[in-house]
Parts: structure tokens; C-alpha cells; sequence
């Protein structure tokens, strides 16, 4: 029934800023309008709604303040590199030290994803599902040290 994301909202405090940052990951602008913009995550499929708020300070959780971007094994390769080269930095996810890609062995599929975040503390992700073969993974390790193995 369901096909992939459709729409997502996040409070930003300063508009301006935020779609500088939105364009700079490479979100198409759909709309603009006073205090709000949508952006295109997959054009004609999904968007994200960014809604200029005084109350972007609010206590964060990731169920409503985080969005997973879908990528391919070789864009999450060099998405810290790319990520540094528009000035983002990743950030530390499950204890695990912001050096690269980590996997998430989410049966019977893992996924490997990276962490980092907008300009309002909002968290943001790019994941891509990967193929786990006969090895089983129990935890969580670095992308770089799964595919050695």
C-alpha cells in the first residue's frame, strides 16, 4: 500500500537560512509562500514543508523532527566529503563517532546511513538499504569495515 515518502514538516526559525541550506543539499525549490517554502524531495512525488516558527527550540525527537533521504551505496561512500564540501558537518549516531557511514542491520535488509543536521537542529539522514549475504550482522559497525568483511 505504501509507496515511498510523501510529505514532511519542519519548524525552521529563519526561512532565508533554511532554503540555503535545502538548495545547498540539492532540494529542488516547489513553492514559496509568506513564512513557509516546500521543497521537492522527489519531484511530482514528495516534498518537505518548512514552516517559519518562534518555536524552533522546542525539546527535540526524532519522530518529529527527522527526515531519511533515500541515496545509492555510492553517493553514502562520499557523503561526508560532499556534505564537508558545502560546509555540514556529520554528526555522532549510536555512539558511533562521526568518521563515515555506518550499517544498521535491519533484518532481512541492513542500511547504511549517515547523520547530520539542518541549521535548526532538525536531524537529517541519508540511508540506503543494502544486501546483507550469508555473514549475519548483529550490530552496528562502520560501512567502511562491512564491506571488508
Amino acid at each position: 500500500m505504501i509507496k515511498g515518502l510523501y510529505e514532511v514538516h519542519l519548524p525552521v526559525e529563519d526561512l532565508e537560512r533554511s532554503v540555503e541550506f535545502y538548495e545547498r543539499i540539492g532540494l529542488e525549490l516547489a513553492h514559496q509562500g509568506r513564512g513557509l517554502t516546500f521543497f521537492w524531495i522527489e519531484k511530482g512525488k514528495s516534498w518537505l514543508g518548512l514552516w517559519e516558527t518562534e518555536q524552533v527550540n522546542v525539546p527535540y525527537h526524532p519522530s518529529l523532527r527527522h527526515i531519511a533521504f533515500q541515496v545509492e551505496l555510492e553517493d553514502i561512500k562520499r557523503a561526508k566529503q560532499w556534505l564537508a564540501d558545502k560546509g555540514i558537518e556529520v554528526r555522532e549516531a549510536f555512539g558511533f563517532a562521526p568518521t563515515g557511514p555506518v550499517v544498521l542491520p535491519n533484518r532481512p535488509h541492513a542500511h547504511a546511513a549517515i547523520y547530520f543536521e539542518d541549521p535548526d537542529g532538525n536531524s537529517l539522514e541519508f540511508i540506503c538499504p543494502i544486501e546483507l549475504d550469508t555473514s549475519p550482522l548483529t550490530q552496528m559497525i562502520y560501512l567502511e569495515e562491512w564491506e571488508k568483511s
